[in-house]
């Protein structure tokens, strides 16, 4: 059974990256992120269309992590602090030592290997200290970048989890992925 505590904030590097926590400080970032039409055409979510609505996702993310409910990152440059994409644990069943992983990365960003450094970390992190035993990602079908991603870090398509997924929601135009550690 999983013992979790995110205080302090595990902060990680990679070779060219910083994770580190998300702050009230990306209002801005975080909007543009979040309304981009590129990035939420692969999501189940509205849009977020205002400073307001990003400043009221970063205090609900923050409260989760204070209640070490999930953990999320916000991937930046070491060059600089500018706000490339987020990378995140969420929906964690401590008594299954399971959490979903879940990505989002800016266009401007995307085909320059950043989500594949950072994936292997938080992977890596997750595994050795969370001590998740298996690790579960929901891409829609025809992202094929995000499809690619999870395959190259040894996710495969987990037919009994789409059983127990599809009882909760409609998710026929999800495919479901899952890494045992």
């Amino acid at each position: 059974m999983l013992a979790l505590n995110f205080t302090p904030f595990p902060a990680l590097t990679t070779a060219r990256f910083i994770l580190r926590a998300l702050a009230l400080t990306d209002d801005n970032e975080i909007a543009a992120l979040r309304s981009d039409e590129r990035v939420n055409k692969f999501l189940h979510r509205p849009a977020t269309t205002t400073i307001e609505e990003a400043r009221q996702f970063i205090k609900k993310i923050i409260d989760a992590i204070t209640r070490n409910e999930s953990l999320y990152w916000v991937i930046t440059s070491k060059d600089d602090n500018q706000l490339m994409g987020t990378i995140c644990y969420w929906n964690i069943s401590i008594e299954d030592d399971l959490a979903e992983i879940g990505y989002e990365l800016h266009p401007d960003f995307q085909g320059k290997g950043v989500m594949q450094e950072v994936i292997a970390k938080v992977i890596s992190y997750g595994v050795e200290e969370m001590r998740l035993k298996v690790i579960t990602a929901f891409p829609f079908a025809g992202n094929d970048k995000s499809i690619k991603l999870l395959e190259k870090n040894d996710f495969k398509i987990d037919k009994d989890l789409k059983v127990i997924a599809e009882e909760g929601e409609d998710i026929a135009d999800i495919l479901c992925y899952s890494r045992k550690a």
